[in-house]
């Protein structure tokens, strides 16, 4: 069976990842006052730093409509004989549902909602593409991801509250008293939403480092294959930082660094950055 893994644009893999494991990757929809780009494709996270400072205002994300997803899976079904897509948590948008209505006019068309966001979602994808190499049945790939998805691990530390408050995930008086006190939040997906979590201060880089050494310290217990450094837009102290606590605290075979599309910059911000990982390296996966 020739089966498709395929995903929104949310998860943030790089090019040369999509190209290696063949994902189809479909992009959702940013809109900048009258302009309307794809992301992954014609938007960087520098427009829309450039478009936020200049109106004060978040760009306006797009979830992919039915028709739209109708059209995406008619399309692969041309050349597949199954099809797995990822979307961004359903807490998050309508995509998952949205996907799964238009399923619903194929055989063999399975959706998962990944009930993450950003390279959480790539973690999935990627753990998919590497049971399709397999030879495992599209059906038994289904069931094994979704018991992965519980495990995925995924924070950001944010620089400042701006953006979270355009987007009305946090008022104005927390705003401005993290902001007076530089305290950087952490962001944390649990069960599909974003949730505050612990604070830090001081410079980013200082805090990248703390919050990489607590974060591993905490959530212990890390499959070490692989885990992403994903960020919006970072120094380079911050990065440097960022490879020093993985290498001093994580021991990954492989750590992916990857810049953040355009849906997940809209609403976090600059110098936004995360470390993602499975969590569950006591049992065998494969």
């Amino acid at each position: 069976m020739k089966i498709a893994i395929s995903s929104d644009s949310v998860l943030d893999l790089s090019q040369e990842q999509i190209k290696e494991h063949n994902i189809k990757v479909y992009p959702l929809t940013i809109t900048l006052g009258d302009d309307t780009y794809s992301d992954g494709v014609d938007i960087t996270p520098k427009m829309i730093f450039e478009y936020v400072t200049a109106n004060k205002v978040l760009p306006k994300t797009s979830a992919t409509n039915e028709f739209t997803y109708t059209e995406i899976f008619e399309e692969l079904k041309k050349e597949y004989d199954a099809i797995i897509h990822f979307t961004i948590s359903s807490e998050m948008s309508s995509c998952y549902q949205n996907a799964v209505n238009a399923s619903k006019n194929f055989e063999n068309v399975y959706v998962i909602d990944s009930k993450e966001l950003s390279t959480g979602i790539g973690l999935e994808v990627l753990y998919a593409c590497a049971l399709r190499d397999k030879g495992i049945s599209a059906e038994e790939i289904v069931e094994k991801v979704k018991a992965r998805i519980p495990h995925v691990q995924a924070s950001f530390v944010v620089d400042r509250l701006d953006y979270l408050h355009k987007g009305g995930r946090c008022s104005a008086l927390a705003m401005f008293g993290a902001n007076l006190l530089k305290l950087r939040p952490q962001i944390i997906v649990k069960e599909g939403k974003m949730g505050s979590y612990k604070k830090y201060r001081g410079k980013m880089k200082d805090v990248v480092y703390d919050y990489i050494k607590d974060t591993l310290a905490e959530f212990n217990n890390p499959d070490h294959t692989m885990c992403f450094i994903t960020y919006s837009s970072a120094t380079e102290d911050m990065l440097e930082s960022a490879k020093k606590a993985v290498e001093e605290y994580g021991k990954f075979e492989t750590v992916y660094y990857t810049t953040a599309g355009a849906t997940v910059t809209s609403h976090c911000g600059e110098n936004t950055l995360g470390i993602l990982y499975f969590n569950d390296g006591t049992q065998e996966w494969k």
